[in-house]
């Protein structure tokens, strides 16, 4: 499995939302956003994509309308996890078949399996699709993460479960990752406010919330860090580092919809409960640094 297609900047989708439903004319507005600004990859119905509270048939209806509006031009990944393999299987098999090119399979959350359980349930995966699968390690909402060694067994006995998304908040995890698994398995990073340095350390990308918004300047930070020009990326890097923080003062994607919505590509940052509205506090946390990178619509 050749895992340069796991390089540069792939963005979590957001699923915009209006009167309780999917706004897909703006679900449409966001991946010509994305086009435009030349993404490498998208990721449909990640955590970004509230996938938590969207049933099976919109879980499926976004990634086939995500498929669509990408018109073959970028790979588009679908978030296929769950804490039940069953359901992550059928979700993975149904996401196949509605076009995706590959899967992100986050690590079970609430229950906390053991690491053979971890193997036991991404093997399950595993067997059901020939196509490439990102594995997802956050214990910050999973309450586990996933080990090297599950990393590399899984690698040896299934070459497309070939990417990790790292969101353990550890540059040190990304290093152990790179040399454990070699230059042929991809790490990406799954924190924007980490890309930088975890790219240092080895990582090839970033599957990003803040490419939602910005695009040409995060691929382009990205492609030089891959290029071993870190003073150009670095440059990009610093000036975004605030957005990249602010983004994530409230639960994710709450700032991030407001923030496509005070830039006009979406018409409402509605979202679903248990999430709720941004808070007045954030806003005007959130404003002042729209306005000064230009992200707000005139």
């Amino acid at each position: 499995m050749k895992t340069n297609q796991f390089s540069g900047v792939f963005t979590a989708l957001a699923t915009p939302m209006q009167s309780g439903e999917v706004a897909y004319a703006d679900l449409e507005k966001l991946i010509a956003h994305q086009l435009e600004g030349g993404i490498d990859g998208l990721v449909s119905v990640g955590t970004t994509g509230e996938s938590p509270t969207l049933d099976h048939s919109e879980h499926i209806e976004v990634i086939q309308a995500s498929v669509k509006a990408a018109a073959g031009k970028v790979p588009v990944y679908a978030g296929t996890g769950s804490n039940s393999t069953n359901e992550a299987v059928m979700l993975t098999q149904r996401a196949d078949k509605a076009g995706a090119d590959g899967f992100l399979v986050v690590a079970p959350y609430y229950n906390k399996p053991s690491q053979e359980g971890l193997f036991q349930h991404f093997s399950k995966v595993a067997e059901c699709t020939e196509k490439p699968i990102i594995l997802y390690s956050i214990p910050s909402r999973c309450g586990i993460e996933i080990s090297v060694d599950v990393t590399a067994r899984l690698y040896e006995k299934y070459p497309h479960v070939c990417c990790m998304k790292a969101a353990e908040g550890s540059c040190d995890k990304v290093t152990e990752y790179v040399r454990a698994l070699g230059p042929d398995y991809a790490v990406m990073s799954g924190d924007d406010a980490l890309t930088l340095p975890f790219m240092s350390s080895g990582a090839t990308g970033v599957i990003s919330v803040a490419s939602n918004l910005v695009v040409s300047p995060l691929v382009q930070m990205v492609r030089a860090a891959n290029n071993n020009d870190y003073a150009t990326a670095r440059a990009t890097f610093l000036k975004y580092h605030p957005f990249f923080k602010a983004i994530f003062t409230e639960p994710n994607p709450v700032p991030i919809k407001y923030a496509l919505k005070q830039a006009g590509i979406i018409t409402s940052d509605e979202v679903r409960l248990p999430l709720s509205s941004i808070t007045a506090e954030t806003c005007a946390a959130l404003d002042p640094i729209l306005a000064e990178l230009g992200l707000v619509n005139a």
